[in-house]
């Protein structure tokens, strides 16, 4: 009879999977993340068949924790430009507050590894901030763009401000606010 599988044992292998992927690389072997979580490599894979599911699942788990994180306590009835800078700033302070999330995060969105149902499955959980970014561009330069256009564009934004904010976290509330200010003109024209 198969023993039943714990919710804790499931958590701290996508955890260890996180801390070492972003350390190692997508290259490191099922025995690392397994070392690190504390279980068998062989208990590694009673809850995720291969080695690409497990990246899957981290790569959706992630996804949605970033996705959720920006969108908590978002303004309901304010401004675009007022919901967008709280989304931005939510956004932000995760990526600099869990620098080995968003490490593997990066890793693991380019990866072949992750199949069209994951990529589906993460914009699903990302579906508020495309509304929110569509809602927001109406109008301006950017209202005819491809979305994944402008998500690129959004994206390597905010990528370049973490790395500032990280360098440099005394300056982090205005460096997210100046940040926020290009992207709002690029995306609103305002």
């Amino acid at each position: 009879m198969a023993r039943p599988r714990s919710t804790d044992r499931r958590s701290a292998i996508l955890s260890a999977a996180t801390r070492t992927i972003a350390s190692q690389g997508l290259g490191a072997s099922t025995a690392m993340i397994a070392k690190e979580a504390g279980v068998s490599n062989g208990s590694l894979f009673v809850y995720f068949d291969t080695k690409a599911a497990l990246l899957n699942e981290l790569y959706v788990a992630l996804k949605t924790e970033m996705a959720t994180t920006s969108l908590v306590g978002l303004p309901a009835g304010s401004e675009p430009r007022e919901q967008m800078l709280h989304l931005w700033t939510q956004w932000l302070r995760w990526a600099t507050a869990s620098p080995e999330k968003r490490r593997a995060l990066a890793q693991l969105q380019v990866s072949d590894d992750i199949t069209a149902a994951s990529h589906q499955a993460a914009n699903f959980a990302s579906r508020g901030i495309a509304d929110l970014l569509e809602k927001s561009r109406a109008g301006g330069p950017m209202q005819d763009a491809p979305l994944g256009f402008v998500l690129t564009l959004t994206n390597a934004i905010a990528e370049s401000t973490i790395d500032t904010v990280i360098r440099e976290p005394a300056d982090a509330e205005a460096l997210i606010r100046v940040a926020f200010d290009a992207i709002w003109r690029v995306i609103a024209g305002a």
